[in-house]
């Protein structure tokens, strides 16, 4: 799987998810412990967060890690 793919589906789900849950960039951002600028880089797909900002942003959104990066969503694109 292409990383620009990846990274597009991480970003979609995780905007999508911070959607729903009626968070604002800053909000969330505070609460994964990195910068507004940085979030929007990762939901723009133009950066590829660290494993521990993954796992940040997963408990700051109160979903489980597979929400934001599906495998099984990667794996039909194959």
């Amino acid at each position: 799987m292409e990383r620009e793919t990846i990274l597009k589906i991480f970003a979609y789900n995780l905007r999508k998810i911070r959607r729903d849950r009626d968070f604002t960039q800053e909000y969330l951002a505070e609460k994964a412990d990195i910068t507004q600028e940085y979030l929007a880089r990762i939901e723009k797909g133009k950066f590829s967060p660290s494993l521990v900002v993954i796992v940040n942003l997963a408990l700051a959104l109160d979903v489980s890690i597979d929400k934001l990066i599906p495998l099984d969503e990667l794996n039909k694109k194959d």
